[in-house]
């Protein structure tokens, strides 16, 4: 089993920090671990942040590793639906779920 990491966003995901976020889970992936964006505090993500979502499973999927996402609210699963980008990622309630679901 690939190493696990993770990430805890904050209330929000935009263009104020996106490069922040990005670098962070980059660094996760480029260790050759899998990354997990714990969302929990999370209510907002503007379409910068969606690409940064993007980008990061594109990455990881070249590298043969998992992105997966934890606690989506439903502001941003609404968010996530309009555009679709709900069925491009794999993601779990809790973080004890998404361990669960890997191991």
């Amino acid at each position: 089993m690939n190493n696990i990491e993770s990430y805890r966003l904050g209330k929000e995901l935009d263009s104020f920090n996106y490069q922040e976020v990005q670098d962070c889970i980059l660094a996760i992936l480029d260790k050759g671990y899998c990354a997990v964006l714990d969302m929990t505090d999370c209510t907002y993500v503007s379409s910068t942040g969606l690409r940064v979502l993007l980008y990061s499973k594109k990455v990881a999927a070249s590298k043969g590793l998992n992105f997966l996402l934890v606690g989506v609210s439903n502001e941003v699963k609404d968010i996530m639906e309009v555009t679709g980008f709900n069925n491009f990622f794999e993601s779990f309630s809790t973080m004890e779920e998404c361990l669960e679901s890997i191991k």
